[in-house]
């Protein structure tokens, strides 16, 4: 692999390692890789409340780690990003499990 290469993929990887450094991403993000999730099925199991949920899913969707399907009102969640699905199996393997 040659530097600028190396480099860019070093971005990338710390460009997720951010998002996945705040406890509240952290959450939807183990929710969501669960399965489509709408922000009132987030709000009520993570307990985690306007405008923080609004912030914090924000950030998730600039990074490309999550897409979104409007159906009515209600805005669902998914993880579009299979790295970070893999990263998060990861951790809930170490972090999760009984």
């Amino acid at each position: 692999m040659n530097l600028k290469k190396m480099q860019a993929s070093a971005d990338d990887a710390c460009r997720l390692m951010k998002a996945l450094s705040n406890r509240d991403r952290m959450m939807l993000l183990c929710q969501i890789g669960q399965g489509e999730k709408c922000v009132r099925e987030l709000e009520n199991c993570l307990d985690i409340h306007q405008p923080t949920l609004s912030q914090q899913l924000a950030v998730l969707r600039n990074e490309d780690l999550v897409k979104t399907r409007r159906d009515g009102r209600q805005i669902y969640y998914s993880l579009s990003s299979q790295v970070a699905l893999a990263v998060m199996r990861v951790l809930n393997q170490n972090y999760c499990s009984e």
